[in-house]
């Protein structure tokens, strides 16, 4: 029995375009909702980083206002401190 064609070049070539354009239209979808996700995803990282940089500004702030706080009442009690006449400035 002779090796007879199941499928001519016209018909694999026409069969692989559409398997072809398949996995292309496929690809396209799972790319787009890779990006929705991925843009999601960014997203929430910049509001947690937008958050995160607030609080630390915050933690900045309060921490000069704080040596501003020891700053002042050091000298408070500078001024409040009595001299000893005996002792030298320096």
């Amino acid at each position: 029995m002779a090796n007879r064609l199941l499928y001519s070049a016209e018909r694999v070539h026409a069969l692989l375009g559409q398997v072809r354009d398949q996995m292309r239209a496929e690809m396209r979808v799972l790319l787009r909702e890779m990006d929705a996700q991925h843009r999601a995803e960014v997203a929430v990282l910049r509001a947690e980083f937008d958050n995160l940089r607030a609080v630390s500004l915050a933690r900045s702030k309060a921490e000069l206002e704080l040596g501003e706080l020891y700053r002042q009442r050091d000298l408070e009690r500078a001024a409040k401190a009595e001299r000893d006449p005996t002792v030298p400035l320096n």
